[in-house]
């Protein structure tokens, strides 16, 4: 499959995956000391929900776009939920943050924020979002964003969050994925990491699953969403329906956090929607 950002912003795997990246920055501010953050797949920056890309597949219909109401009842979400909801709600009519401004929203003057796409238009376009906030300590780098982990990892920081989130366009994107997580994890051991994934076969999810626990990794948990219902439906293959999330060395916290911002927005993302926190490795007491 191919998942470019444009053509899916705002749908259903990109709630979740921006809500658990909010749910991690959340915790990493709670310390005065300075953290990182590393996009090695970071898209565009700022997407057009009107445009031809995101109009073609229209799947914020089943994303962004029902749960946004839920900012009438701010006062009764989960944390992480609605600061998430009050960072796209911000960014203004129509259109989505990707996950460099939302990461961006969250940072602090001690923190910094590196955001890496290989497509030169793509990356122009983050360049120049990204410049917008004047902010030195937001860097864009036009390059591929697994070779870069090498180099940007560990951070000087020693704290901080790697958000790997290809667009699957390679027919070993599972692979590169396992080797570049397993990998990073041997040189930043403490740090936070959430590996996305497309559903497409419950096979190649399982065995990538097993693939990154194979780096001995002590905490993580996976979620899942499924918004397909009946899977049988014709057409339902060529569709994006279900997706999961890795996220290694959770912080304390982050599972009960997510898992009451789920029971919010699932029965808002489609009827029947199925969403599912289970722990891989390790478990809070």
């Amino acid at each position: 499959m191919n998942y470019r950002h444009a053509f899916h912003a705002g749908n259903f795997a990109d709630v979740v995956k921006h809500l658990a990246l909010v749910a991690v920055l959340l915790h990493l501010r709670r310390k005065d000391a300075g953290f990182a953050v590393v996009d090695t797949h970071a898209g565009r920056g700022l997407y057009d929900l009107r445009g031809e890309a995101a109009k073609r597949t229209g799947e914020a219909a089943k994303g962004i776009e029902p749960i946004l109401g839920l900012l009438e009842r701010a006062e009764q979400l989960p944390a992480a939920l609605r600061h998430y909801l009050e960072i796209v709600g911000s960014a203004g009519e129509g259109v989505y943050p990707g996950s460099p401004l939302i990461a961006a929203a969250l940072l602090r003057a001690q923190d910094r924020l590196v955001a890496v796409e290989k497509h030169p238009g793509e990356a122009a376009a983050l360049k120049a979002v990204l410049d917008g906030f004047g902010n030195p300590a937001l860097r864009s780098l036009c390059a591929d964003g697994y070779a870069q982990l090498n180099a940007l990892l560990p951070p000087r920081e020693r704290r901080g969050v790697v958000l790997i989130d290809p667009p699957f366009e390679s027919d070993d994107e599972f692979q590169r994925l396992a080797h570049a997580a397993r990998d990073a994890i041997r040189r930043f051991a403490n740090g936070i990491y959430v590996l996305w994934f497309p559903v497409k076969s419950a096979g190649d999810a399982q065995a990538f699953t097993g693939e990154v626990m194979a780096a001995g990794v002590k905490h993580a948990v996976r979620i899942d969403v499924d918004i397909g219902g009946n899977r049988a439906a014709a057409g339902a293959k060529e569709r994006l329906t279900e997706a999961g999330l890795i996220v290694i060395n959770p912080p304390y916290g982050f599972a009960g956090e997510m898992s009451r911002s789920l029971a919010w927005i699932a029965p808002l993302l489609a009827a029947g929607a199925r969403a599912e926190l289970r722990w891989l490795a390790g478990e809070e007491s």
